[in-house]
């Protein structure tokens, strides 16, 4: 008989059998590594190499670790930085790539203070904190005026079973298709300008809010669920544009929002839910004067960012669930529609202590 020309693998035990799979990778691992270190193993330039992206590592550090102090002065530039701050994180991995490539150890120390402070800043969302239960399910959705199909984005909406259902950019000729198609579901209902309110439960003292820009994009309302009264918020603040002159104008949007944030803070009832298109995140310090008082259920009760808009590539959460005085249980974003925001949805608890 010949004799085999390789070896097999024993275990522990003195058999042979495949290596186990872990096995195998840290063997892989441990390999690569070696590898790299045999390479810089006495290069004394691993030192002095890589001083741009070490620049680099510091001031994306620098940038989300003081994005409050940005000023807001020159095109509002705090704030633009504030809408997109998450996404400063997706270049941690592109240095941490340069720097084994450049072959630069300072830079790779470096690298681990921006990942350090995006994960201080950002790695709360990244853990599941969805809850079950709750007693009161709300939405809300700016449909966009441009909506081809108002019906159908009306039927997939209603499918999320919420209680409570807020729509923005609401069209003259748009609404009577958005009010025929959420009959069967919502027996109460108000349209106060472009905004408005669906509602298994009874509206009462339903009024505009004014936000300080002439026409109405906002309105309150009283909704008695079964476990009590809820104040209802609805606004969509003014859009914000980016444009290379100007920056990032949005002097209405935060005058409109300290019209909003004061319209809540004289609210009787303690429980209070807003929902809308507020044109901003929560990272973005001209929003103060509403999330100042009011928690994120994305925050508090989400999983992941959350991201809404725009509805191809969601790249910032602006569409927002904001509550106080009710406890949040879970939130989520709904599935894309005709309008180039996506929904979103929250459970709340109202019968909190």
């Amino acid at each position: 008989m010949a004799q085999q020309a390789y070896m097999t693998e024993t275990d522990d035990n003195g058999g042979s059998g495949p290596e186990p799979r872990g096995v195998r990778l840290r063997r892989l691992i441990g390999t690569l590594f070696g590898r790299i270190g045999a390479g810089w193993r006495g290069d004394p330039r691993i030192w002095r190499r890589g001083l741009v992206l070490t620049g680099f590592a510091l001031a994306f550090s620098l940038v989300m670790g003081l994005h409050s102090r940005i000023p807001n002065r020159y095109g509002n530039l705090g704030s633009l930085t504030e809408t997109f701050l998450p996404w400063i994180g997706v270049f941690v991995p592109v240095l941490l790539v340069l720097a084994l490539v450049r072959k630069s150890a300072i830079a790779l120390i470096a690298v681990v203070l921006p990942a350090v402070v995006w994960l201080n800043l950002f790695g709360g969302l990244l853990v599941d904190r969805t809850g079950s239960g709750g007693d009161l399910t709300v939405a809300t959705h700016n449909v966009n005026a441009d909506n081809p199909d108002p019906a159908g984005t009306a039927r997939d909406v209603a499918a999320s079973e919420a209680d409570v259902l807020a729509l923005e950019e609401l069209t003259a000729a748009a609404v009577p298709v958005y009010e025929k198609a959420l009959a069967a579901t919502y027996k109460y209902h108000s349209v106060q300008g472009t905004v408005g309110l669906w509602s298994r439960y009874p509206l009462s003292a339903v009024k505009p809010v004014d936000i300080k820009l002439g026409w109405t994009r906002a309105m309150r309302a009283t909704v008695t669920a079964p476990q009590g009264q809820v104040a209802v918020y609805v606004a969509h603040l003014p859009s914000v544009r980016v444009k290379l002159q100007a920056g990032f104008t949005a002097r209405q949007r935060d005058k409109s929002a300290d019209a909003l944030g004061e319209a809540i803070a004289d609210e009787k009832l303690t429980r209070v839910v807003l929902l809308g298109d507020l044109n901003g995140t929560m990272n973005d310090r001209s929003l103060n004067a509403v999330t100042s008082q009011m928690r994120s259920t994305q925050g508090a009760a989400g999983s992941g960012f959350g991201f809404s808009w725009p509805a191809s590539f969601p790249m910032a959460r602006i569409d927002q669930i904001m509550v106080k005085g009710v406890e949040p249980v879970t939130s989520w974003t709904l599935p894309q529609t005709g309008s180039d925001h996506l929904p979103v949805a929250a459970r709340v608890k109202v019968t909190t202590p």
